[in-house]
């Protein structure tokens, strides 16, 4: 009994409607044809399921019994293809995201928000970690896609560029006599400098290019998290070194400044990862859009 989906549909209309050319004007069929499936249904069966009347067709006590199964078939079927259009109109489903904190709080939000407003119905899952957890998160399916630093190189991984930031020192109001000078990195060194203390990416470059001129920085305090290079800072307990763009705020209302280097800080990039084989969700795909 393989390919009898077709059949049942042809048996689901005759009964449903009572009339051989109703079913056949249903499904686009010719009546000869509707007429051909139901005999082929009632042959593999070996009993009778429909007996004709004066204003078509009439189930038999055996096409009733298999007409109450077909009818939930039917139902179920329907309720799958609605349910598959609501995800693919991004009516329903979920969207899962993996990133740092300080890129869901200071760059992903608006994003976040406006996906939302257009899309309530799907829901939201962030998941925070490093960038090797993110990668994790990615490869054991349980995001749909990672926002992290790059550069990442992995076969597995696909990795669209979206935006470019800036990491900077900043400093509060106890380092003032600092705000109109260009420092060496010398001159930086004698001060008491505050890291993030993960092996972050961000870590790993600043070592990097210092190392590159020769130095090496030595942080006087390390924190685990951004916020507290920001409020450290702002406190005076040293000079930290953060992303431009998650202190906009502090440099506008003046409450931190940049501290200027006569060395250029190269720019690091931001990217989506998503895996490399697999399809992305229709929430995933708007997003990525929105995010580009």
């Amino acid at each position: 009994m393989g390919n009898n989906y077709e059949l049942y549909k042809v048996f689901y209309w005759a009964a449903k409607t009572g009339s051989l050319s109703q079913a056949a004007k249903a499904l686009y069929l010719t009546q000869p044809s509707v007429s051909h499936a139901i005999k082929q249904l009632e042959e593999s069966f070996g009993v009778a399921l429909f007996y004709r009347n004066s204003k078509g067709v009439e189930l038999t006590q055996e096409g009733a019994v298999l007409y109450s199964y077909i009818e939930q078939s039917q139902i179920l079927i329907t309720l799958a293809e609605e349910k598959m259009a609501a995800l693919k109109n991004l009516e329903s489903g979920e969207l899962r995201i993996g990133g740092s904190d300080s890129l869901f709080k200071h760059y992903l939000l608006p994003y976040l928000e406006s996906f939302h407003e257009n899309h309530p119905g799907v829901k939201l899952h962030l998941h925070h970690g490093t960038t090797p957890e993110v990668i994790t998160f990615l490869k054991e399916g349980r995001i749909d896609l990672g926002v992290v630093r790059m550069p990442i190189i992995d076969p597995q991984l696909d990795v669209r560029e979206s935006f470019q930031l800036q990491d900077c020192f900043v400093a509060g109001a106890h380092y003032a006599e600092l705000k109109d000078t260009v420092l060496t990195l010398d001159m930086l060194l004698q001060n008491p400098i505050i890291l993030f203390s993960r092996n972050s990416r961000a870590r790993m470059t600043i070592t990097e290019i210092f190392q590159s001129y020769g130095y090496s920085i030595k942080p006087e305090i390390e924190v685990g998290s951004v916020d507290l290079l920001i409020e450290l800072a702002r406190r005076g307990l040293g000079i930290s070194y953060v992303t431009r763009e998650f202190v906009s705020k502090e440099l506008e209302e003046g409450s931190l400044f940049e501290v200027k280097l006569n060395v250029p800080l190269p720019p690091s990039h931001v990217g989506i990862l998503t895996m490399r084989n697999m399809p992305l969700s229709s929430a995933a795909r708007a997003f990525v859009k929105l995010v580009q």
